[in-house]
């Protein structure tokens, strides 16, 4: 989803995927995080600091809260820091009018003492004009290498949520739900295959499943082993 935000003079494009959603996050360990998260748009909303290691889903559940609280009628950015904080910070101007701001990798403000101002400034800004802030880090605020002791405590405030990795049970369900949208289906035994000869880490499993869904609708093949292994090796299938 493109969301175009005019802040002063800079006309500023957050996006979120459409895809990351609460319907397609496996919560499996992470129950809490994502009835939090179900909880935008409604009575007990309130802001949120997701942390966990890479992997874990933080990145997936702050897109979700932009597209929960998008359905329940309230404009709503998606803020990837690793993405913008290069730029100048006046991209933070004007969005204390939104009803969320989402802003993910907060660890990307260490040494950049004008975007934990920015920050700082459009918490308060947004807390007082009644929006919401969910952000999402590594680990706790004290420990992000912050300069400003004032973005510390107000991040100290905020219910802070620690979302755990992904363990192979949870890999085969986010697996299964990432062929199943695609009107696929993948048998336990390509499963076990994929888990034992491909990375672990689950942003190159999606990307595997990109990869075997485009070859899959191409070659009119089921994700059998025998399909998978060709199709990863570059070769042909019997």
């Amino acid at each position: 989803m493109s969301n175009a935000i005019s802040t002063g003079q800079l006309a500023l494009d957050f996006r979120w995927s459409d895809a990351a959603d609460l319907a397609s996050f496996v919560a499996l360990g992470n129950e809490q995080a994502a009835a939090a998260v179900a909880a935008l748009g409604g009575p007990s909303e309130q802001s949120l600091y997701l942390t966990g290691p890479p992997g874990s889903g933080k990145s997936h559940l702050l897109q979700a809260a932009c597209g929960r609280v998008s359905d329940a009628g309230g404009p709503a950015v998606y803020i990837s820091l690793g993405d913008h904080v290069a730029g100048s910070v006046a991209q933070l101007e004007g969005l204390e009018g939104l009803s969320l701001v989402a802003v993910d990798d907060l660890d990307c403000l260490a040494g950049r003492d004008d975007w934990q101002e920015g920050v700082f400034h459009l918490y308060n800004r947004l807390r007082d004009a009644g929006g919401l802030m969910v952000v999402s880090a590594p680990a706790a605020p004290a420990a992000l290498g912050l300069g400003l002791p004032d973005l510390v405590s107000r991040l100290d405030s905020l219910l802070r949520l620690r979302l755990t990795a992904a363990d192979d049970e949870r890999r085969r369900q986010i697996l299964a739900a990432a062929v199943a949208r695609r009107g696929l289906d993948l048998p336990d035994a390509s499963t076990d295959y994929l888990l034992r000869h491909e990375a672990r880490d689950l942003g190159h499993l999606m990307s595997m499943v990109e990869r075997l869904d485009a070859a899959s609708l191409q070659a009119g093949r089921r994700l059998t082993v025998p399909f998978i292994k060709s199709v990863l090796s570059d070769q042909p299938s019997a």
